[in-house]
């Protein structure tokens, strides 16, 4: 044979020892590793995945929880601030309340207190009237007094000269029946 072939076949003969001797086994065994690896991988992204579903999941479960939390607070802050709200009326409604009793129990007050007034003014007018009567009244006693004495001393009198006057009288005829008895003599 030739040089020439020998250039040609022994790198083929070398070539196809490689494949069958070294390149197949260490290409089954890269392959079998790259299937171990794209296993390996998809295993991982497998876990990764239900990891990230079972996440979801519980996100997803916290978010419905905390959308329930909130939602409850909602309605209690609301019930509350309606609360809060009607005591406010209440309140404002209570303080109006007040505030026209208070005009009302002022005015009457001051109507009171004008009626007191008057009722004073009354009070001093009829202590006045009062005072006058009595006084008036003492004086009329007084004075019915000393006319009932004037009375007895006119009495007197009258009936002293009433006396004086029967005496008189009784002296003119005594002294007309002297008189007579005298000129009879």
């Amino acid at each position: 044979m030739k040089k020439s072939y020998i250039y040609f076949i022994l790198p083929l003969v070398f070539l196809v020892v490689f494949f069958f001797g070294f390149y197949r086994s260490a290409h089954q065994e890269f392959e079998g590793m790259e299937q171990a690896k794209i296993k390996e991988a998809s295993d991982q992204k497998r876990a990764k995945l239900e990891k990230e579903a079972k996440d979801r999941e519980a996100a997803v479960k916290s978010a419905l929880e905390a959308q329930e939390k909130r939602r409850i607070e909602k309605k209690a802050r609301e019930e509350k601030e309606a609360r809060d709200k009607e005591q406010r009326d209440q309140a404002r409604q209570n303080r109006d309340k007040a505030g026209r009793d208070s005009e009302k129990l002022e005015q009457q007050a001051r109507r009171l207190q004008k009626e007191i007034e008057v009722e004073k003014s009354e009070l001093v007018a009829a202590q006045t009237e009062r005072k006058r009567v009595t006084d008036e009244l003492a004086f009329l006693k007084e004075y019915v007094k000393k006319a009932e004495s004037n009375a007895k001393s006119l009495n007197g009198v009258l009936e002293r000269i009433a006396a004086a006057d029967k005496a008189a009288e009784e002296a003119a005829k005594a002294a007309a029946e002297a008189a007579k008895a005298a000129a009879k003599k």
